[in-house]
């Protein structure tokens, strides 16, 4: 399974300590690693389809001090989609409004027929790429039929609508920034942690030695801005349970990567 590893923050948090923890955990996720920092509405995307233990780039971006008060970090096991470049994580993608959005994603999409309708128009073959694909396709139609671009709050309704369409069934675990907002959601069970420090939150698919960390809530969608939540979606359910037949079809679509 991948992990995520994000922060929001009110201010600048010095993040190598944390990074290097995360990162060390790439001997179990070896397919690839990924880190995004976030300056406004835009960001700065590092990432390579290799192993983030082996990676002599990362070591030697970790020997830099990076700050961010908005950071999305992921390390990846691959269950479909090639090691490739493409397939790693975030992905970034601007809408029509030239708003900046980034997505990391642990999980799998077993089955979604919304999302199947990006296959043939994503760059890559991951269906971590097609839920920013449908997110950004529901917000530029919006925006259209609005003929203004969205308040925050429309976004948030918008992405927690998505949320609630595709978790039945599949697990979704994310971290999705949007120039204001970073968006967490877990709907499998133990599998996302967070952490507060001041007006700090840190989340990670373990808990780092840094920090009392705490389960993130369960099938809720929630929006935190400066270190704090200021809007929760609706809770929809929808928790994915593991099952033999997935572990089986996880399990045979690996052998095909």
């Amino acid at each position: 399974m991948c992990e995520l590893f994000g922060i929001n923050s009110a201010y600048q948090v010095l993040c190598n300590d944390m990074l290097r923890e995360f990162f060390s955990h790439g001997a179990d996720n070896p397919h690839g690693w990924g880190l995004a920092v976030f300056y406004g509405n835009a960001v700065s995307l590092e990432k390579e389809p290799v192993n983030a233990t082996k990676s002599i780039y990362l070591k030697n971006r970790l020997t830099e001090d990076i700050y961010a008060d908005n950071l999305i970090a992921h390390i990846r096991k691959a269950s479909k989609g090639g090691i490739e470049y493409c397939n790693s994580h975030p992905f970034v993608k601007r809408d029509e409004s030239k708003r900046v959005w980034t997505l990391a994603h642990n999980g799998t999409i077993f089955e979604s027929e919304v999302l199947q309708t990006y296959v043939s128009s994503q760059k890559g073959q991951t269906d971590s790429e097609r839920i920013l694909c449908c997110i950004l396709d529901r917000v530029n139609a919006a925006a259209k039929e609005a003929g203004r671009a969205l308040t925050e709050e429309e976004r948030f309704r918008i992405v927690d609508g998505v949320v609630c369409e595709i978790t039945p069934e599949n697990r979704v675990n994310l971290l999705i920034y949007d120039g204001d907002f970073l968006y967490v959601h877990t709907n499998y069970r133990d599998s996302l942690y967070q952490s507060r420090k001041g007006k700090t939150i840190y989340i990670s698919t373990k808990p780092l030695k840094r920090g009392t960390w705490e389960k993130v809530p369960m099938n809720t969608l929630l929006a935190c801005r400066g270190g704090e939540i200021e809007y929760e979606g609706k809770t929809h359910g929808n928790e994915y349970i593991d099952s033999d037949e997935k572990t089986k079809y996880l399990f045979l679509d690996y052998a095909n990567i």
